[in-house]
């Protein structure tokens, strides 16, 4: 019988995890188990496993061929739009300032201080109080201010907040006398809120809850003369104010002490880096230590990655033996965790390569000699004619 020679029987891919190895570039991103980045050259999608990504002239971020990564983008306020697929893009301008809106405290008063004996008040002069703290607070244009409290014990459980922006008064920055607010704790140390509520405060108003309410603050600035006149800076405070609430504060015996502050203003910052978390969501950091959501990396996985049809530069497009893809976030269903600032090696094992094709260089040269031989005995038998 007629032999039919060699034939090739198969070709199947190879979609094994590859090792990943990390990075200096935040950008780079590795795929830690199933699926496929998604990417865009002008409408034509393809799949791809390789993640050098990097960011074009206009923010996009592109693979080292120019294709666009795929992504649920953000609207105007931030928000990821899930399930709208747009090219990702990280934004390079600037961050606009926010004007600081609320401003939350928890301080202890020490109840064993005694009442200052020298008055009047005077910022200047510490032993007319009992304890004081500042808090940077931003006005519309990003400009920092020093909110400082004073706070000056007026009899048993209670106390009165003296308030200077700037060192001047917050209402009208050419005077230096303070706003004020009566504060009265219960005997077990707790702010009195039904007494704050009924208090009758200066340079301030406080609603129903028991938050104190600066509502005509006019940020102000001096100018070169000397003594330098103080007037507006031409900012001006949020609109709607600067909420301060110190309810959860206390009044024991120990020593004066501010557990926790926070307020939501901040100045203009520049773009200082980007991170990239497992789960897709891009982040952008800022100089003025502020991050903003700047998308979501999408992945995709197919009920038959061998039905994928390359079309070189390390990606894939789909097939009608490969399905339709399955598009979701990482670390959803089946798909896999994204690491950033790495990349996914190559997942041939180069040794098991080397031994096959040491097997496949012996397995030609025993064929040869024996095909040698075959020669030599046939030539014999045709000398024996």
């Amino acid at each position: 019988p007629q032999g039919s020679g060699v034939l090739l029987g198969d070709v199947s891919q190879l979609f094994n995890q590859g090792n990943i190895n990390y990075t200096q570039n935040a950008l780079d991103l590795a795929i830690n188990g199933n699926g496929f980045f998604q990417t865009s050259n002008n409408g034509e999608v393809s799949y791809t496993r390789a993640g050098y990504f990097g960011t074009d002239r206009d923010g996009f971020m592109v693979n080292n061929f120019g294709y666009r990564l795929q992504g649920y983008a953000v609207d105007a306020s931030g928000n990821l739009q899930n399930g709208i697929v747009n090219d990702l893009r990280i934004e390079t301008a600037s961050q606009e300032p926010r004007a600081t809106e609320s401003l939350e405290q928890v301080f202890n008063l020490n109840s064993t201080n005694s009442v200052p004996t020298t008055v009047p008040f005077n910022p200047s002069d510490p032993t007319t109080y009992n304890s004081s703290t500042s808090t940077n607070i931003y006005d519309t244009q990003g400009n920092s201010h020093v909110f400082t409290q004073y706070f000056l014990k007026t009899g048993p459980n209670t106390w009165q907040m003296n308030v200077l922006i700037d060192g001047r008064n917050p209402d009208d920055p050419t005077l230096t006398t303070p706003s004020s607010v009566d504060l009265q704790f219960t005997t077990a140390g707790q702010l009195d809120i039904p007494a704050l509520i009924a208090s009758t405060p200066t340079g301030f108003a406080v609603d129903a809850n028991g938050v104190i309410n600066l509502t005509t603050w006019v940020p102000a600035a001096p100018d070169n003369a000397i003594p330098p006149v103080w007037s507006s800076n031409g900012a001006t405070a949020s609109p709607a104010g600067v909420a301060i609430d110190v309810r959860p504060s206390t009044q024991f015996a120990s020593n004066f002490a501010v557990n926790r502050v926070s307020q939501d203003g901040y100045t203009t910052g520049q773009l200082a880096g980007v991170e990239i978390d497992d789960t897709g969501v891009i982040f952008a950091r800022y100089t003025n230590g502020q991050s903003k959501v700047q998308g979501q990396v999408i992945l995709a996985n197919f009920a038959n990655v061998q039905g994928l049809t390359p079309v070189g530069k390390t990606a894939w497009v789909q097939s009608f033996e490969s399905g339709e893809p399955v598009v979701g976030t990482p670390r959803s269903g089946t798909l896999g965790a994204l690491q950033s600032g790495a990349l996914e090696d190559s997942n041939v094992e180069l040794s098991d390569q080397l031994v096959n094709l040491i097997v496949a260089q012996r397995n030609y040269q025993a064929n040869a000699k024996t095909i040698e031989t075959e020669s030599a005995v046939t030539q014999t038998i045709i000398n024996l004619r």
